[in-house]
């Protein structure tokens, strides 16, 4: 998920600095997603991160050959 992330990011040039600034969140919290240490964000993270990013979050869901079980 973070590939996508970086990708959205250069699409509207900003940093991992810039982009925890608008998500009202620390630095680090972005650090520990990239280093894989949080497997899986909260929703609400999510929200933030689709808000910041200014897109939809289907676009942070898995594409996978089967659907999903919920």
């Amino acid at each position: 998920m973070w590939k996508q992330i970086e990708n959205i990011m250069q699409l509207n040039n900003i940093n991992q600095r810039q982009l925890a600034k608008k998500m009202q969140v620390s630095p680090g919290t972005l650090t520990e997603l990239k280093k894989g240490r949080i497997k899986k964000p909260s929703f609400d993270l999510m929200c933030k991160f689709a808000d910041a990013l200014d897109v939809s979050l289907d676009e942070f869901r898995k594409k996978e050959d089967k659907p999903c079980n919920h």
